[in-house]
């Protein structure tokens, strides 16, 4: 048996698949009830402002950006932030993804929105039933009871 035909590894992928479309289904319940806020400046806002009210925070980054200093020190902080006030963290590997589900369509000459860090905040205390979001707050959870305390998570392709 190699390290590739380990039991735990399928589990393991199965699981990270089905909060990849439990991360998808909460995105798209948040941006419909406008609970979504977007960019790094504006989440250092609002978590500074209001952090009992954030659900999740998600920091995602491409290989290329995964190499820029300032970004890094900006994740640091939102993660040290956020692991001090009980905020569950997810790491996202494909940004472009993370865009198509966020972005409209036809964007026009705007500039692109900063998506390296979403908060998903807690509009309502219905949110909380959502049975996505609680698969989430369960994945997270897993994880760090594996030491793995900001996991990352591939929204699958559509």
């Amino acid at each position: 048996m190699t390290l590739e035909e380990l039991p735990g590894d399928h589990r393991a992928a199965g699981r990270m698949e089905q909060a990849g479309d439990a991360l998808e289904e909460v995105l798209s319940k948040a941006l419909s009830q406008r609970s979504l806020t977007l960019g790094v400046y504006e989440a250092a806002k609002l978590l500074n402002v209001d952090p009992d009210n954030v659900v999740l925070c998600l920091l995602a980054a491409d290989d290329e950006e995964a190499e820029d200093a300032a970004l890094q020190i900006h994740f640091t902080l939102i993660q040290a932030f956020c692991c001090e006030n009980d905020i569950n963290i997810l790491r996202v590997s494909n940004p472009a993804r993370l865009a198509q589900l966020l972005l409209p369509a036809a964007a026009g000459p705007e500039p692109p929105a900063d998506l390296h860090c979403v908060l998903v905040t807690n509009p309502h205390a219905s949110q909380w039933k959502d049975p996505a979001l609680s698969q989430l707050m369960g994945f997270c959870r897993e994880s760090r009871y594996m030491d793995q305390w900001v996991p990352v998570i591939n929204l699958p392709e559509r």
